[in-house]
């Protein structure tokens, strides 16, 4: 592996020499992006007994992506750097450097060709999708080769194989699928509109992982026993409908047997898999609606069945939250459930006039047997005078099942109420000041004969951003523990402790760079984007990143 990358290199140094003489015709552009952690110990928090807060203290991440086009080729290339990083392992240390992704790409008349560490996905992704998640540790691109050719205007064909990506390595399943898709238009003047599609994907399992699969089934009992197959198919079927006002968006998935993990995570299982996703919008003079509607069964598809958590994924499902940003909003989320979820959600937005915006959401998630997981109540309000000030203020209901959602057997449900609001006012076209208060209050349980908060047990926010435009950005934050929880940690004297986790924040953006350096004493919690989540231990410390695009 080592020596074809020093081989590619040495292949694209011409190519390069020659894209520096032809400045006229060539384009170049990329981008850098540099993170860097100073650990402080904090025994308190839980800030402790790794190997950056042991003895490394320091520990970071950078990337370098580069990208030319020249008479119809494109090149791109990623170099990945990790230092003492807790990234991939927020219990560990990771090392390594080396090309993270190289690839080539030519349109020749209708046909398009890429090969290399390649992203793309078939539908909404449900049955496949390479992509990467910077800040969770996911990339997951395929390395191989791509086909994609225009049969019309309006009808596109694609093919792919390749093996998955693991860090500087590969896995060694092979992945393979096909995907067509198109357009048509409808009725008078093209009122209907519709954009099918179908797409199939086939993963083989390498001998290697075949075997060590055979080996752990040979210890289950007779009746747990199965005889896993090498080849494992995902096919689906999808199509968008455009009516007016109204967008309806349609996806049904069906997955052959396969071997997989129970919830519990401590045996395997075979069986066939299934996903019905469905999303109805409607938009009309400041009326938003939108209702989605998501049934998993039994739909855990990995390029080997050995890998859990984000590891080897080759698909991705929906989520069904909405995405929060406020901070103690956005503690509490649910992470899509492979196994078997049934989930739905509507969300309406409603604009008075200029000056008020009003918004709802509504989402719910239980298992196949009707347990609940996750529910959401969200409200808001938005007052605005225009070029001078804005006001949102509104509440948060939810129900969260942690014992699911982060492993944590026999705890209760939490259940939180979280009013918030955000103040914003422009002194001018440059400077302006944000304000930010949140609290939260969860439920009770007994334990002990005695009644004890959930989890971390009540919480306040405050935040105060000064920003001068378009370089300067001051933030001072601080998150109070108000009346410690069961879980929340305990001091010298035995008892809860109350504690505050200040952050201090600068952020400075000259044109195309940005650098930020922050002080931050941070809760454990749950980090979640598009509902692929991971835990997020405590930090205490100092952060530093630099981001640059050219």
């Amino acid at each position: 592996m080592r020596k074809s990358k020093i081989y590619l290199i040495i292949l694209f140094i011409p190519l390069f020499f020659n894209l520096s003489l032809a400045q006229d015709e060539a384009q170049v552009s990329g981008n850098l992006e540099m993170n860097g952690n100073f650990f402080n110990r904090d025994t308190l928090i839980g800030a402790a007994n790794t190997p950056q807060y042991d003895h490394q203290l320091f520990g970071g991440e950078s990337w370098l992506q580069l990208k030319y086009n020249y008479k119809g080729f494109e090149v791109g290339g990623r170099f990945d750097f990790y230092h003492n990083s807790n990234l991939i392992n927020p219990q560990s240390s990771f090392n390594g450097q080396g090309l993270g992704r190289w690839y080539v790409s030519k349109d020749i008349y209708n046909l398009g060709i890429s090969i290399g560490y390649l992203y793309d996905q078939i539908g909404s992704g449900i049955i496949y999708r390479a992509f990467e998640e910077r800040y969770l540790g996911i990339d997951n691109a395929l390395f191989g080769g791509s086909l994609t050719y225009n049969l019309t205007e309006n009808w596109e064909i694609k093919g792919f194989v390749g093996k998955q990506k693991n860090r500087f390595d590969l896995y060694q399943s092979v992945i393979k699928g096909a995907g067509i898709e198109g357009f048509i238009s409808l009725g008078e003047e093209g009122k209907l509109k519709l954009a099918p599609g179908i797409g199939v994907v086939n993963r083989t399992l390498d001998d290697g992982s075949m075997n060590l699969l055979v080996s752990e089934l040979r210890t289950y009992a007779d009746g747990e026993k199965f005889v896993p197959k090498y080849n494992n198919y995902a096919m689906t079927f999808f199509n968008n409908l455009s009516v007016g006002k109204i967008n309806w968006y349609f996806e049904a998935a069906y997955k052959t047997a396969d071997a997989f993990r129970n919830f519990e995570g401590d045996r395997f299982l075979q069986d066939e898999g299934t996903v019905f996703y469905t999303s109805l919008s409607y938009a009309n003079k400041g009326l938003g609606l939108t209702l989605e509607g998501k049934r998993t069964e039994n739909f855990e598809f990995r390029t080997r069945p050995q890998e859990d958590l984000n590891r080897g994924l080759v698909n991705f499902l929906p989520p069904l939250t909405r995405v929060n940003t406020f901070r103690l909003l956005s503690r509490y989320n649910a992470a899509t459930q492979f196994i078997g979820e049934q989930a739905f959600q509507i969300d309406a937005s409603y604009k008075v006039n200029k000056k008020v915006f009003l918004n709802a959401n509504f989402s719910r998630i239980t298992n196949l047997d009707d347990l609940l997981l996750y529910q959401e109540v969200f409200t808001e309000v938005t007052l605005k005078k225009p070029r001078t000030w804005q006001l949102i203020a509104g509440v948060q209901l939810q129900n969260y099942n942690q014992e699911v959602f982060e492993s944590k057997p026999g705890v209760p449900l939490v259940e939180t109420i979280a009013p918030y609001a955000e103040f914003l006012y422009k002194f001018d076209r440059k400077k302006a000041i944000r304000i930010e208060g949140q609290f939260m209050t969860v439920n009770e349980v007994t334990q002990n004969t005695e009644l004890q908060k959930t989890d971390y047990g009540d919480w306040i926010f405050a935040l105060l951003e000064f920003s001068i435009a378009p370089k300067w950005t001051f933030t001072l934050s601080d998150m109070y523990n108000l009346s410690p929880g069961k879980n929340s940690p305990i001091d010298e004297t035995g008892e809860k402790a109350s504690i505050h986790y200040p952050r201090v924040d600068v952020f400075y953006t000259n044109k195309s760079n940005r650098f930020s350096l922050s002080y931050v004493k941070q809760v454990e919690g749950v980090v979640c984007s598009g509902g692929i989540c991971r835990i997020e231990p405590a930090f205490s410390g100092v952060k530093m990143s630099v981001n640059s695009t050219f």
